[in-house]
């Protein structure tokens, strides 16, 4: 007789991977987003585009010593060639060297601008969210306020009256780019506080101020992390458009916005050296923060990732 019955089981192949696949290790959801981000080819052309820029910004004029501080009346809008790669302006400064003493201001006020709109954004969205009630309502109409004010005519009359710098201008923007922020933190700790493990901090005697710092604002860190990006955008389309309507900095600080407003009066005489690439300079980088920011919330949302 055989050692099995016709009825028996076979033994179990424990070699065999089952049929709905191997368990693959455990991952962290930020390694699961980094991971998706990293699959994103735009993502990573928007972070290369962005490196680059900031590089060239800030080492470039290391290597590359153009004149843009003394007017050079007899090399007066000269174009690409030896000796000035990206040509001259009306005053003789050199295009390239401007474009990167340009991109530092612009850069700088981005960045900034974007960091003190996060950190208030940030602060004032999680204590409306989690006080609720009137507080709630009274911080949220303030916010409405802030909103209908024009920001634009705001910066003017400020840039008007007291001059412009990176530091005054990145105030400013930041001081009115917190509303968007502190819109989508509310709406995100608006939905945290009702789960368990605020709950449980609660009972354990966790206070407003632990709760914010230690459970809130770092499982609402994925929408302030992609809404940085996007600040850095707005912020260097923002200070470009001053400069491009003569409200920028003052020289010898000169942004992208500056160079764009200087140069367009000559595109009919054929100097496109000197609106084009600066052009380009603009659109690259605010394109690169908005691939970057798309990616983002793709990665870090599990709704959006992809499966």
């Amino acid at each position: 007789m055989s050692q099995t019955s016709a009825g028996a089981l076979p033994p179990l192949d424990i070699t065999r991977a089952p049929e709905g696949g191997g368990i693959g290790p455990v991952q962290t959801g930020w390694r699961l987003a980094l991971r998706e981000f990293a699959q994103n080819k735009l993502a990573l052309t928007g972070l290369v585009v962005l490196v680059f820029f900031v590089l060239f910004s800030f080492i470039g004029p290391v290597f590359y010593h153009g004149n843009y501080l003394t007017s050079d009346l007899l090399s007066t809008n000269v174009p690409p060639g030896a000796g000035h790669p990206l040509g001259t302006n009306n005053q003789g400064y050199d295009e390239l060297a401007l474009i990167m003493k340009g991109g530092q201001a612009a850069l700088e006020v981005g960045f900034f601008s974007a960091f003190i709109a996060i950190v208030i954004g940030a602060l004032w969205g999680a204590i409306s969210g989690l006080a609720g009630g009137i507080l709630d309502a009274v911080m949220m109409r303030v916010v409405d306020v802030f909103l209908s004010i024009p920001f634009l005519f705001i910066v003017l009359i400020v840039a008007v009256r007291y001059g412009a710098s990176v530091l005054s201008l990145s105030l400013l923007i930041g001081g009115f780019s917190w509303l968007v922020p502190a819109r989508l933190v509310r709406g995100e700790v608006l939905a945290l506080r009702v789960r368990d493990f605020v709950s449980a901090a609660r009972v354990a005697g966790a206070g407003q101020t632990r709760l914010i710092g230690r459970h809130l604002l770092p499982n609402a860190l994925g929408v302030v992390i992609v809404n940085v990006t996007f600040q850095v955008a707005d912020a260097i389309l923002a200070i470009a458009a001053l400069g491009f309507l003569g409200f920028g900095l003052q020289w010898p600080n000169q942004d992208w916005g500056d160079l764009l407003s200087n140069g367009v009066g000559y595109l009919q005489d054929g100097y496109w050296w000197q609106v084009y690439p600066v052009g380009a300079c603009i659109v690259l980088v605010v394109m690169a923060c908005n691939l970057i920011g798309d990616a983002l919330r793709d990665s870090l949302d599990v709704r959006l990732r992809r499966r």
